[in-house]
């Protein structure tokens, strides 16, 4: 691998990244092992946000290694429309087990915001073929991040990820957010207060009418606006209403999936059973692309009774990629045989300890955690735009070996399952420190 700065940085246009300040002064990434990245200039930076949430078994894990790089030279690729290959069945029974079969079959896509824009397309056409064609309403939430296709950002509920970009889907609403700092602050797992906001559906279905309303889609934990957790109870009322009404849910567990929040989803955690869950990033641990939709048994049979010939109208080039099936086949085998989960929940109250320990340093208003997952709120700076006091966290974390996300003035942290209570004690010294003396 060349180790050596690029000669030249402008043709690369970086998402979601401030392209002018990066280029100025470079973060350049050129290794990872276990815990810790390696920059261009040698340095070691520890990984507080398991690469972007997707890397759960630790970085260049040896068998998911070995299993992509056998079956590059073995099937490079296979196409998976009108054909097959056998890992893609494979691996799809694995998946179906690794939930424990509460879904009955597994769609592949190549990212999250593919399987997002593939589940609301599936509700669309699920309820055409069951002669229930009206219901053309899709509803998301207020804070809501689901990848940056149409249907995501029109479903999503950030500003900047849509204001941009026109009209986005028509026939779209959003139930408010759950977060309020003023009764769940620094909130340990589910805050008290809120779970009333998910009647605000019922509003909605008064509004709209239920026959109009085709899904409901969430994420269980927000994760890219900031950490936002749901009150006790909530995703239960949403469930119920949802049931009553109709509609279906959908869980967004592109980031809650794969033991995140130290159950193999967050479905497993709050006990509430979705229609359709979307997952991505640590199905492969994030060594090759993709996605997927689980679906529960019903959606999948409604078409199945539609005329003979092809059911569903939709797919990628790149579902079901053998390097893909193979990655995530041998991450499945890494997360039983090395205890990942089971490593985490181990963590889980030195971790939530560690997380709460900077409650009182300069500039924190609000700390919440649960799983292996915590969100540090940060005090704006006064007269500057929303963010920047966390983005210069980040940069001196970065300058000090530490890897950390931020998202407004927040601070995101998720590292890779394999932690242990040595980098939880050298997280946690790091960023108090860059705490201490930020401005």
């Amino acid at each position: 691998m060349n180790e050596t700065r690029p000669e030249s940085m402008s043709s690369f246009w970086m998402p979601f990244t401030n392209n002018r300040d990066f280029k100025a002064n470079p973060r350049l990434l050129v290794s990872a092992e276990g815990m810790y990245y390696k920059d261009v200039d040698g340095n070691s930076i520890l990984d507080g946000t398991a690469g972007l949430w997707c890397v759960p078994c630790g970085h260049a894990q040896p068998k998911i290694v070995a299993a992509v790089r056998e079956m590059v030279g073995q099937l490079d690729f296979a196409p998976t429309f009108q054909m097959g290959h056998p890992a893609a069945f494979d691996l799809a029974e694995k998946l179906m087990e690794y939930t424990n079969h509460r879904f009955g079959q597994v769609f592949y896509t190549n990212s999250g915001s593919e399987a997002v824009d593939t589940a609301l397309k599936m509700a669309l056409a699920y309820h055409r073929a069951r002669g229930e064609g009206s219901r053309t309403r899709l509803i998301g939430r207020e804070r809501g991040y689901h990848g940056v296709g149409f249907g995501g950002i029109s479903v999503g509920g950030i500003g900047p990820n849509r204001r941009s970009y026109g009209p986005l889907l028509p026939g779209v609403d959003h139930l408010p957010h759950t977060h309020n700092i003023e009764k769940n602050a620094y909130s340990r797992a589910e805050p008290e207060y809120g779970a009333h906001l998910a009647d605000e559906l019922e509003r909605i279905v008064a509004l709209h009418d239920a026959s109009t309303i085709a899904a409901v889609i969430v994420e269980p934990v927000a994760g890219s606006t900031g950490v936002l957790i749901p009150p006790k109870g909530y995703l239960k009322r949403l469930r119920e209403l949802c049931t009553k009404h109709g509609i279906l849910l959908i869980f967004d567990e592109v980031i809650t999936g794969f033991g995140r929040l130290t159950t193999p989803f967050a479905f497993d955690y709050f006990d509430v059973e979705p229609d359709m869950v979307t997952c991505a990033k640590g199905i492969t641990n994030g060594v090759v692309p993709m996605g997927a939709v689980f679906s529960k048994q019903h959606i999948y049979d409604a078409f199945m009774d539609c005329p003979a010939g092809i059911e569903l109208f939709h797919g990628y080039t790149y579902s079901g990629h053998p390097l893909a099936c193979a990655a995530s086949l041998a991450t499945l085998e890494v997360f039983k045989e090395q205890q990942i989960i089971e490593n985490a929940a181990a963590m889980l109250d030195y971790w939530t300890d560690a997380v709460h320990s900077l409650k009182g340093l300069p500039h924190v208003i609000d700390i919440r955690t649960i799983g292996l997952v915590a969100g540090i709120e940060l005090a704006p700076i006064a007269g500057k735009p929303p963010g920047a006091r966390a983005f210069a966290a980040f940069k001196k974390a970065f300058a000090d070996g530490l890897l950390i996300r931020t998202t407004g003035d927040i601070i995101a942290l998720s590292p890779p399952l394999v932690i242990e209570k040595k980098h939880i004690d050298e997280l946690f010294g790091k960023l108090a420190a860059v705490l201490k003396n930020l401005d």
